[in-house]
């Protein structure tokens, strides 16, 4: 005897069927490696099509742009230590020196077997915990604020001048967070001469990262700390990599979206106020292949 299943059971299934893959979760990819670099005060209309960056520009259509990305405070330091730490309480301004102790990028990856480095351009040796040395400025170098921490710690090994930075690619940490210095990263000067050197530096240290990370599951974010204090500090956030759609993007993120995203990628523990961001989902070519 055949059993009949009811016709509004059929219907239900059908439907749950239908409606699966919108609340299907999207997978991200794990990059081998994530390069971040952190640009300086500058609005997104004011590098964006911009002449004076024709490098960044061209990153800008190789990976995927976001139009909807924003700092989350001024001035500089707090959005550093957001993008970090996932938190700017108690950190108003460009005060040095600075001792933390809450979780952040470096032990969070660390609690997953997964490593960070700092690099700071001109910073004066490793380790070290000057607050100004030349056109380096510890208030664009977060991680060093955590280096004398009892728990959650940076190990001085880990903060490193730029001049450490490998060129044999494979050898980087999983994360690098790298700091130009305040002549490169487009903080001095007047435009377009700044935004100018700051895209060339740009080209001549991490283009060949570029090339390599395309065959090499491994990613660039070029982003900003803050705009230029004239709109609502919107930012240009540029990423590529194999991994990236091509495109303009207006899914909004900010500096905890971007940190949650890359705990995301590695199973790490949110940390600060990125528990309550959601990770980039929009931008990606595929999931990540399982390892």
């Amino acid at each position: 005897m055949r059993t009949r299943i009811p016709t509004m059971l059929i219907l239900c299934l059908s439907f749950l069927c239908w409606i699966e893959p919108l609340f299907a979760q999207t997978s991200l990819p794990k990059p081998d490696h994530i390069v971040i670099v952190i640009e300086e005060n500058h609005s997104f209309a004011q590098i964006i099509d911009s002449p004076a960056a024709p490098y960044l520009n061209a990153l800008a259509k190789k990976g995927a742009l976001l139009t909807n990305s924003h700092g989350v405070t001024h001035p500089s330091q707090p959005n550093y230590i957001a993008l970090f730490a996932g938190f700017i309480e108690g950190v108003n301004g460009n005060t040095c020196p600075l001792a933390l102790t809450t979780p952040n990028l470096h032990s969070t990856l660390a609690q997953v077997g997964q490593t960070f480095v700092g690099y700071a351009e001109d910073l004066p040796a490793v380790g070290a915990t000057d607050c100004v040395a030349g056109a380096y400025a510890r208030k664009h170098s977060p991680w060093v604020n955590w280096q004398s921490s009892p728990i959650n710690t940076v190990p001085p090994a880990d903060n490193r001048p730029f001049s450490e930075f490998p060129t044999d690619f494979r050898t980087l940490p999983t994360v690098s967070m790298v700091v130009p210095n305040q002549q490169n990263d487009l903080h001095n000067g007047k435009d377009p001469e700044r935004i100018e050197l700051g895209d060339q530096w740009l080209r001549t240290h991490l283009d060949s990262y570029v090339q390599w990370a395309d065959t090499h599951n491994s990613l660039l974010i070029v982003t900003w700390d803050e705009d230029n204090g004239k709109s609502d500090n919107h930012i240009p956030t540029i990423l590529v990599g194999p991994m990236v759609r091509q495109g303009r993007f207006g899914e909004q993120v900010d500096h905890y979206g971007l940190l949650r995203t890359i705990e995301e990628m590695y199973g790490a523990k949110p940390v600060g106020l990125s528990r309550q961001a959601s990770p980039l989902t929009t931008i990606w070519t595929a999931p990540s292949p399982t390892r």
